[in-house]
């Protein structure tokens, strides 16, 4: 499939023909569901815990007499009943990441690809390079191809001119063809690649 490149202006810069077994696979929808569940929870710090009865803070002394007093049994004041005491079945540090094989991942990305190919929202540019890393000019130059947000993909360097003069722009992210995944592919409108990160995208899926 021949899809037309352009230029950061918006200039025609010649064509480009995209492998169909990476762009023009069969979308579906569970395969990227389970992809970006993997990718968010992998993300989870899995840092956050709640104080158990050995971990309260206070004395360890028994508060009152086994019996006679009229009140129940307690060995001390660290109880889940007791006001600052332990919390219940609370949360605990650990791993929130799941597993995905390999062959999934690498199909839940030829299908975002070509989801975004098929809805006709995917751009190609030349390259992406800029003169300069003033945001103005980088903004308008955004601002005719229409799109409300967009994830830019470069090769497997991104021009320091552009990665400054974009890093303000809201909703536009840049990443490098290595970055590249499914949840920022998905989460923005519109997918912008240039073309060595179609080649090195197309390399790394393809086998």
């Amino acid at each position: 499939m021949k899809v037309a490149v352009k230029t950061l202006e918006g200039k025609a810069a010649g064509e480009i023909t995209l492998d169909a077994a990476v762009f023009g696979v069969e979308v579906r929808d569970d395969v990227l569901h389970q992809m970006v569940k993997y990718q968010r929870n992998k993300a989870r710090a899995g840092t956050h815990k709640v104080q158990t009865r050995e971990e309260v803070s206070g004395t360890g002394k028994k508060p009152w007499s086994q019996k006679g007093t009229g009140r129940a049994r307690a060995g001390d004041l660290k109880r889940t009943q007791d006001r600052g005491g332990a919390r219940p079945h609370g949360p605990v540090v650990r791993d929130h990441s799941t597993k995905l094989p390999k062959k999934v991942r690498q199909l839940a990305m030829k299908t975002a690809l070509s989801s975004k190919a098929a809805q006709g929202k995917l751009i190609i540019l030349d390259d992406a390079k800029a003169k300069d890393h003033k945001t103005k000019p980088m903004a308008a130059a955004l601002a005719k191809f229409g799109f409300e947000s967009a994830l830019i993909v470069g090769g497997a360097e991104i021009d320091v001119n552009f990665a400054r003069a974009t890093a303000n722009l809201p909703r536009i992210d840049v990443l490098t063809s290595g970055g590249a995944n499914v949840y920022d592919i998905l989460r923005r409108d519109t997918l912008i690649l240039t073309k060595d990160a179609v080649n090195d995208l197309t390399e790394k899926l393809k086998g």
